[in-house]
Formats: C-alpha cells, sequence, structure tokens
C-alpha cells in the first residue's frame, strides 16, 4: 500500500485494543499527529511497518522516492517495492520518501 494512503475503516468496524505507551511518547505522539490525531498515527504506523515487513510486494512506486542513497544492510530488510529479502551485508539503496521516510530497496528493483 502506498504510505499514508491507508483505507479509512469506520471506527465502528475496528476492534478495541488498549496498548500502553510511555506518558511521553504518546506526548510525543499527540504533538506530531496534528489533526490526524495521535491513534489515527499509531494505526498508520503499524500498518507501514506490517507492509514493509511483508513478504508480499508493496505497492510503492517508484515516483514516491524523492531520492537515493547507497547503504549496506545492517540486518534482514525487505524491499518496499518488491518485497524481496535484502540479506545482512547486501548492497542496499535507501528510498527517501515525500514525508522524509527512507525506506530499503533492493538493488534489483531499481536496475
Amino acid at each position: 500500500m502506498p504510505i499514508n494512503t491507508l483505507p479509512k475503516t469506520a471506527t465502528t468496524d475496528m476492534e478495541v485494543t488498549s496498548i500502553r505507551l510511555e506518558r511521553e511518547l504518546k506526548d510525543r505522539l499527540k504533538a506530531v499527529s496534528g489533526n490526524q490525531g495521535y491513534q489515527a498515527l499509531v494505526r498508520d504506523i503499524l500498518w507501514n511497518y506490517v507492509n514493509q515487513k511483508s513478504s508480499d510486494a508493496s505497492q510503492l512506486d517508484l515516483s514516491d522516492l524523492r531520492a537515493k542513497i547507497t547503504a549496506t544492510a545492517q540486518q534482514d530488510e525487505r524491499c518496499a517495492l518488491t518485497g524481496q529479502r535484502i540479506r545482512t551485508g547486501e548492497a542496499m539503496i535507501l528510498g527517501l520518501l515525500g514525508n522524509g521516510n527512507l525506506v530499503p530497496l533492493s538493488s534489483a528493483a531499481l536496475s
């Protein structure tokens, strides 16, 4: 799924879940969430994480990239474009998105 364009589900269709957060973390989430609200921000963060770690190919598009940075994987990653595994020590690319997030990309995904 594209970053920050997750499908909107009515809150009445969601399950209530309790999570304990440090007060400082909750306060900082509230501060950065703006009009979106911190709970919606937490859901977006969790969906982005799950989609990044999923073995399914993402729907991230090359046009979402603002810059590319050559890097070496310090731990196993999944390419945000293809879902392909990037092994520790392999050459990879960090893609800078318009929202400031960096996403792992396999070198093959951009060739």
